[in-house]
């Protein structure tokens, strides 16, 4: 049975946001708020808690797409290889913001992931997902939720949530209504910025 845990985007309370890093740290699976769609997520250094996440997506750890949600783009260095300035601009630019990175790998990454010739950043203008992450002094690895319905892509009613995922995951987070509408993902790893999905992020950034 997961653990239902309200919390405001406002002014998200230090009491509760400790209570669900614990939870990450003991290898515990939450659903959390972004600034687009609720997305799965766990500590980036737990390995059996990324292997829970592959699971339950159905797919090969190694070969996942899984985002590394930051605080902000201070460790970059420690999951991207070097990136120009033109680069990184364009990141200030966007982040926080509705938008997944796409960036050359650095061969720092934890195990799981070392073979990967990218990684996908976020750092979702969402003050419950930031505050997280930054008490847990590291990124957490997240994937959307989607749902089978043929109407709606995403589920975005935090109750209903709870009632899908109520035996799969630890913590369910209820930060209010999501929304329906992913990332804009843009592919930053070779000269020309790509659009790989067009999703809730504004590509005037550019």
């Amino acid at each position: 049975m997961a653990e239902y845990i309200k919390i405001y985007e406002e002014n998200p309370n230090p009491k509760e946001i400790d209570k669900v890093v614990a939870v990450l740290k003991s290898g515990g699976l939450i659903i959390y708020p972004t600034d687009t769609v609720y997305g799965l997520g766990c500590d980036i250094t737990n390995l059996k808690a990324l292997e829970r996440v592959a699971q339950i997506k159905g797919v090969k750890l190694e070969k996942s797409n899984f985002s590394f949600v930051c605080h902000d783009l201070s460790n970059l260095s420690d999951y991207v290889k070097q990136i120009d300035t033109s680069v990184f601009k364009i990141l200030k630019r966007a982040l926080p913001g509705a938008y997944t990175f796409i960036l050359p790998g650095a061969k720092s990454l934890p195990n799981p992931f070392k073979k990967r010739k990218t990684v996908g950043i976020r750092v979702p203008e969402n003050n419950i997902a930031l505050d997280i992450v930054k008490a847990l002094g590291n990124p957490i690895i997240s994937t959307s939720i989607y749902d089978e319905d043929e109407i709606i892509e995403y589920t975005t009613d935090p109750e209903l949530i709870l009632e899908k995922w109520d035996n799969l995951v630890d913590v369910v987070i209820d930060g209010g209504y999501g929304g329906n509408e992913p990332s804009t993902v843009i592919d930053l790893s070779n000269d020309e910025p790509l659009i790989v999905r067009e999703g809730k992020g504004s590509l005037e950034i550019f």
